[in-house]
């Protein structure tokens, strides 16, 4: 009898002991014996989390099995740990003494760094701002190294890195307008609008990329128009005396302009380059990217229900269907580069990244504005292509085993890898992934993304995931990552990266208008709570370049009969229950995950594994 009673009480001590190490790491998933969790899967985690003291070399193993190494230094960014006021500790906080380093460094961010946060935020803003207006304006851009302005390229035409940007109509200022409302200087915001009301004209021999023109001016307009006529006022009394709807109309014209890209192609999609003054060059050329002629819509279609001209979002819309008739029949995937005549793709390259990347977004951000079902239907089935054929690593993203999630790049027909980097322009995914309600795959990638910033200190233009190291050794202070964190309204460590950085941005000349209209405007919202964005009933959304515009009614609705239908597309209007039907998956998320970090410390440490970091 004694034995068995000692064999009883081992059992009991190890079961035991395992409910405490499941509730301590939140490691258990799968059902054993009735319990929420798998006794020698938990111990294979936590094997994992303290294999460093074995100091074993692993490095030919799969990243899933690469987790030993590097114990992280305490720094100043450290965060202090959570008060003892808190209502809703975390589960974890009960063995506070015993905290992993991914909880001590990640579970609190204290208030009083928020609001230095912010403020660098701001800083950071107008030492681009101000040395803009005080040497570069009315020139597009500025010179930061140089101090000194620049505008096209007249000398070299073929110089597109500029002159697709640059159209010699004080570029900057446009596409600052609305970050000026979001940091509250409406004196500065009316001042400015006034300056471009009085110096900017679009009559200009300038060739410019229809994309480009269309997402940072065009864009820029819209949204400043609608914040300075808004009758909510959500950042207060905006409009000044004598403001006759000039930004509209500046938009109206810059449209005109670009219309011309939309004719004589025999599929619909548009040229990718007009002149302002001539329209399409003789020399153009009849290939264009799949983001560049379908990420459009946006824009083009709230000019069109604002002014009650269909043209406009007609042709962006027509565009965005030829595009999506020409998907593989297997795979349901895109191609990069296509042929605006034959319709035939030459780039057969299919990403989340350059070339692709605002093509996705656009079909969920146009539904969620003008609640076309066409629009939804389609990034449905894109975003089903995605998972299937991009999408590597193990099925869910804070359970299992196997390499931790990963989007890569394949060919379009195929589904087979095409290579082996990504490009920071992917980074946009998480929060893509955020306003899909697909909370759980955006914290897993965001977290590869942060990763690779803290290896690097910024994130390369293109990363090499094989390699563990970049194959483009270049960061333009570029927002994807800064937009993802906002949206899943994470705080990071970014902020102190980018305050060490040169002022011009890795000693490169050249600040791009898009550092203040989206880079600064997202930092500071993270971590200004109470800005009106937050705290406004009403409900807003950013374009592909951050520009504000509100989820409004009056964009649901239209002055003209529906679009003619065309084969595969979808025009009857959707009912406005988007929010509903994508309001949260906080309830599919148990009870002990939702104070504690999003993703488990064992993952986290396995995703800095896998970028090299130890």
């Amino acid at each position: 009898m004694q034995w068995r009673s000692i064999v009883v009480g081992l059992v009991v001590l190890r079961l035991s002991v395992s409910c405490v190490l499941w509730l301590a790491f939140g490691l258990g998933s799968n059902v054993s014996w009735g319990f929420n969790f798998h006794l020698s899967f938990n111990l294979h985690k936590l094997d994992l989390l303290f294999r460093e003291e074995k100091g074993t070399d692993q490095r030919n193993n799969a990243w899933s099995q690469r987790i030993q190494g590097h114990t992280y230094e305490e720094t100043a960014s450290t965060c202090a740990k959570v008060g003892d006021e808190s209502l809703k500790r975390s589960y974890l906080n009960l063995f506070d003494g015993n905290k992993d380093e991914y909880v001590r460094r990640y579970s609190s961010f204290p208030d009083t760094l928020k609001v230095k946060m912010k403020d660098m935020a701001k800083e950071m803003f107008y030492f681009g701002y101000d040395n803009y207006m005080k040497y570069a304006f009315p020139e597009d851009e500025l010179n930061p190294i140089d101090c000194e302005g620049r505008g096209p390229d007249v000398l070299n035409p073929s110089n597109i890195n500029i002159n697709d940007v640059l159209g010699n109509y004080s570029l900057t200022l446009i596409d600052t307008l609305d970050t000026l409302l979001v940091l509250g200087n409406v004196t500065e915001f009316q001042r400015a609008v006034k300056l471009v009301i009085d110096t900017v004209s679009f009559d200009k021999d300038s060739t410019v990329q229809v994309f480009e023109a269309n997402i940072r001016i065009l864009g820029s307009l819209i949204s400043a128009h609608i914040l300075l006529t808004d009758p909510k006022h959500p950042f207060g009394e905006v409009g000044f005396e004598g403001y006759d709807n000039e930004l509209l109309h500046l938009a109206h014209d810059l449209a005109v302009r670009l219309l011309p890209a939309f004719e004589n192609t025999s599929t619909g999609i548009p040229y990718p380059r007009v002149n302002l003054k001539t329209g399409v060059p003789l020399d153009s050329i009849n290939e264009t990217c799949t983001a560049g002629a379908g990420s459009l819509l946006v824009e083009f279609g709230i000019l069109s229900r604002l002014i009650g001209d269909s043209t406009f979002e007609w042709v962006a819309r027509r565009a965005v269907r030829a595009l999506w008739n020409l998907r593989s029949n297997e795979t349901g995937l895109l191609g990069n580069v296509v042929n605006i005549q034959t319709g035939q793709w030459v780039g057969k390259q299919s990403g989340l990244g350059a070339g692709m990347d605002s093509f996705y977004e656009y079909l969920l951000k146009s539904y969620i504005l003008f609640g076309e079902k066409e629009d939804y239907k389609m990034f449905q089935a894109a975003y089903e292509s995605i998972q299937n054929h991009l999408r590597r690593g193990r099925e869910s993203c804070n359970e299992g085993e196997g390499d931790p999630p990963l989007y890569v790049n394949v060919n379009m027909f195929s589904g087979e890898i095409m290579n082996t980097w990504i490009d920071s322009l992917q980074a946009f995914f998480p929060g893509l992934q955020v306003l899909n309600g697909d909370v759980d795959n955006a914290i897993c990638l965001h977290a590869f993304y942060y990763a690779i910033w803290k290896r690097f200190g910024a994130l390369p233009e293109r990363y090499n995931w094989q390699l563990q190291a970049p194959d483009v050794l270049f960061y333009p202070l570029r927002p994807e990552l800064v937009e993802s964190t906002y949206l899943l309204y994470q705080v990071s460590i970014i902020m102190r990266a980018l305050k060490k950085m040169p002022k011009s941005g890795m000693n490169h000349d050249r600040m791009e208008s898009f550092f203040l209209s989206e880079t600064c405007k997202y930092l500071y919202l993270l971590f200004d709570e109470d800005n009106p964005l937050h705290k406004s009933d009403n409900k807003y959304i950013f374009t592909t370049e951050g520009h504000v515009v509100p989820i409004d009614k009056r964009f649901r609705e239209k002055q003209w009969n529906e679009f003619p239908c065309e084969e595969g597309a979808l025009t009857k209007a959707e009912p406005n229950n988007w929010a509903l039907n994508n309001t949260s998956n906080c309830n599919r998320i148990p009870e002990e995950r939702r104070y504690a970090l999003p993703l488990k410390s064992v993952y986290m440490r396995q995703i800095d594994h896998m970028v090299g970091l130890f």
